[in-house]
């Protein structure tokens, strides 16, 4: 069992997230701006109050946990496009201050800078709304800060091309920066099997240091 402080709880994801931790038996604290914004109740789950966007309310939440997971990243809320790749920083500065015994962290991260089969990345994709090339791009951003940092165990977890709520399979695939497809070409992923490799990775971590990537 491990104890995860969670930012972004009451988002698609980190909801996904928070009941797949507490399905397993994990100590989770969700961390979030507005406490009465989460209805869930559980014996293993304490809310408390918290701002990923200051590292001194990173470091009072992480202190003693085992992971930091950071579900912030979508187009509104915490995770505004303007506050993806500061979040990244704020993460790290506020883990920082723990030293030796800051927790693990597992970023939620974007699909667009992934490779495609054709060699090029996902955000170069013709037609794609300016709304989410900036989602991409910050997630982008995010992920090249990741990869400066190496005083601090990090994990950046892409989805596959799309991802939506859905069923609960357990099974996917992963890469590193290739973008997962099946066989008619397609990149998916259900909220509920991001959650489910997200805390797999918590389990049993395989990518400290790195980016990956699942899909079907």
């Amino acid at each position: 069992m491990s104890t995860i402080a969670l930012f972004g709880a009451n988002g698609s994801i980190g909801s996904r997230i928070l009941s797949e931790a507490l399905r397993r038996g994990h100590q989770v604290t969700a961390v979030v701006r507005d406490p009465a914004k989460i209805t869930t109740t559980h014996p293993n789950l304490t809310v408390a109050t918290g701002d990923v966007l200051d590292p001194g309310s990173v470091a009072a939440v992480a202190k003693g946990k085992d992971v930091v997971v950071s579900a912030v990243g979508g187009g509104d809320g915490p995770g505004h496009i303007a506050t993806i790749e500061p979040a990244a920083e704020s993460l790290v500065a506020g883990l920082r201050t723990l030293g030796d015994a800051a927790p693990r962290l597992i970023a939620v991260g974007g699909a667009g800078s992934l490779r495609t089969p054709d060699g090029k990345q996902v955000w170069d994709t013709e037609g794609l709304p300016e709304f989410l090339l900036q989602i991409m791009h910050a997630h982008g951003d995010a992920l090249d800060f990741y990869r400066t940092v190496s005083d601090v165990r990090w994990t950046n977890l892409s989805p596959a091309g799309t991802i939506a709520p859905g069923e609960r399979t357990g099974s996917y695939r992963t890469a590193t920066d290739d973008l997962v497809t099946d066989a008619d070409g397609n990149s998916r992923i259900s909220t509920e099997d991001y959650a489910v490799a997200l805390l797999d990775e918590i389990e049993q971590p395989r990518h400290i240091g790195e980016r990956f990537t699942i899909g079907y």
